[in-house]
This record gives C-alpha cells, sequence and structure tokens, in this order.
C-alpha cells in the first residue's frame, strides 16, 4: 500500500512539474555603435550590447543566420530615435520593446515562428 501511495505522489509531482525551459542566448558581436538624432545638429551616439534570448536552444543557428538582418532593423530604429529618448530610462524601455516587437517580426516572416523570448540591452552608453 505504501508503495503505490509513494508511486503515485512520484507520478504526480512528475506530472505538474514541467520539462525545464531550454533557452540560449544569442550576443551580437561586434557591439552595435550607431548614431541618434541630437540637438543643435550636435552628432550623437550610442553604443550598446544586444542580447537575445532564444526559447530553444536548437534555434540557435537559424537566429544566428539572421543575425546580420535583426542587427539592420535594431540600428533603424535607435537611429531614429530623439536624444531625449535615448538619454532617459523609460525611453530605453520603450526603445528596447520596439527593438524586440521588430526582431520577432522578422523572425516570424523569415522563419514562422518568433524563436526569440526576450530583447535584452546588457550594456548602454550614450553622449
Amino acid at each position: 500500500m505504501l508503495k503505490s501511495f509513494i508511486l503515485l505522489l512520484v507520478t504526480l509531482f512528475t506530472l505538474t512539474h514541467a520539462k525545464a525551459a531550454d533557452y540560449a542566448y544569442f550576443g551580437f558581436e561586434p557591439e552595435i555603435i550607431t548614431n541618434y538624432v541630437a540637438v543643435k545638429k550636435k552628432m550623437g551616439y550610442v553604443r550598446l550590447t544586444v542580447e537575445l534570448m532564444i526559447e530553444e536552444s536548437s534555434n540557435y543557428e537559424a537566429v544566428e543566420h539572421h543575425s546580420p538582418l535583426l542587427r539592420d532593423a535594431i540600428i533603424d530604429i535607435i537611429g531614429q530615435q530623439s536624444e531625449a529618448k535615448i538619454k532617459s530610462i523609460n525611453g530605453r524601455h520603450e526603445i528596447q520593446k520596439l527593438c524586440e516587437e521588430k526582431v520577432k517580426g522578422l523572425l516570424t516572416q523569415e522563419t514562422g515562428k518568433p524563436l526569440i523570448k526576450k530583447l535584452l540591452f546588457t550594456q548602454w552608453l550614450d553622449n
């Protein structure tokens, strides 16, 4: 009786705990450096490190294959931002969301799936 109770508990425990997530990270190399819209004809630039959290490690090669397209989209989005948005924390968060949505859209267009869970700015330096 005790053995069947323990077996039942183990089975229930196994069923309630799903398989651990299989994530991988892709980092754009080299860092992204681009200009942005600055005030008073002053040249402004941003240097940032971008990491993509890939939902399944088996999708790493597909993300890597499309990385030039994704990098270009991120640079394009940042280049269109105002100085106020670049220099504010809330603005950076908005930019990060814009980049994440664009990258997911491009990957869906190219592969049929978004492939990434999150886009992260792991380093941000602006002038």
